[in-house]
């Protein structure tokens, strides 16, 4: 019987288990993947928006090369701040399902069945990528997630979206050698893009380097196209490689499944008490950027370490009363 199963193994998820470590709280971490499992499958060579302080938990610091830190660096970084804890996590095993017996949890996972008084949902959004619904979209020449540019040198690449990764994987692609076009749904590069990105790759679109089709979208993709719809009419552009960066969501379904009530108005979130986490099952807490549901951007490390320290407090109280 643990006080507290966290399912989740990425910063927050560890936030959450330090704290209840701190209470004196007995937490296990369990994690379909690794340690900071979606870090890990994030491009090889990105660099973080935020800095590196603000990217610390347990009091470890975090000290990088420069201000900004890269993927590698943010991966010695947590794996140091799970051996100064000593955190008590089980990997490469999947949670399954989540029942509430009386006034206890049943957690199944792919491995074993355990009990615990409480549970912190962790598990972010990175693993279910937004489709675009199109013939073709199923081809292993499309994907969702990327890792390097080695692989698509001298291929005729097509990135889709306008955000921040598909900014980073068109402009990372060309500069190692890949004939890029971007298919963008809106009339302008995506406002949110990042400072010293959004003006080199309007730039490279101003000057032809990379290719670009504003107010379009994607009707279908075969072997050796990708069939586009624009403002001029359908164009047929040869293609090797698709890059989808349509952005990622929750998995609902799982959410859903565990009791954890949803909204759809105007995006889907999850029902949960901002004060203490706690969703509509009363045991069961949501953390980190799951808790955005749809709004993928609402949450990062740096503005959800906190959700830690209220569940954890609630717990405090709610253990002291029984």
């Amino acid at each position: 019987m643990y006080d507290l199963i966290i399912i989740g193994a990425g910063p927050i998820g560890m936030t959450c288990a330090i704290e209840a470590k701190r209470a004196g709280l007995d937490a296990l971490i369990i994690d379909k993947g690794m340690l900071v499992n979606t870090l890990f499958h994030f491009p090889t060579n990105m660099t973080f928006f935020s800095t590196s302080l603000l990217l610390e938990i347990g009091d470890v610091p975090f000290v990088s090369h420069d201000e900004k830190p890269t993927r590698r660096e943010s991966l010695e970084y947590y794996r140091r701040v799970y051996e100064s804890w000593k955190l008590n996590a089980h990997f490469y095993e999947e949670v399954l399902d989540v029942k509430k017996i009386g006034q206890q949890f049943k957690v199944s996972t792919t491995k074993e069945t355990y009990h615990s008084k409480a549970v912190v949902v962790a598990t972010g959004f990175y693993d279910l990528p937004v489709l675009m619904n199109v013939p073709g979209e199923e081809l292993p020449k499309v994907l969702h997630y990327y890792d390097e540019p080695h692989p698509y040198v001298d291929q005729k690449v097509a990135v889709i979206g306008s955000a921040n990764s598909a900014c980073d994987v068109a402009l990372e692609l060309w500069h190692k050698g890949a004939d890029v076009t971007m298919i963008i749904r809106e009339a302008v590069i995506n406002d949110r893009v990042k400072y010293w990105i959004k003006p080199n790759i309007e730039n490279r679109i101003k000057e032809g380097s990379i290719k670009a089709y504003f107010n379009s979208r994607v009707s279908s993709i075969t072997e050796k196209t990708i069939e586009i719809i624009t403002p001029d009419g359908p164009v047929s552009i040869p293609n090797d490689f698709v890059f989808a960066m349509t952005g990622y969501q929750p998995n609902f379904a799982w959410l859903e499944k565990i009791g954890i009530e949803l909204t759809n108005q105007p995006d889907t979130e999850l029902v949960y008490n901002p004060e203490t986490h706690e969703t509509n099952v009363p045991g069961i807490f949501v953390a980190g950027v799951v808790c955005g549901g749809m709004c993928t951007n609402k949450f990062f490390i740096e503005n959800a370490r906190d959700h830690a320290e209220k569940i954890i407090r609630q717990l405090k109280l709610a253990y002291a009363k029984a």
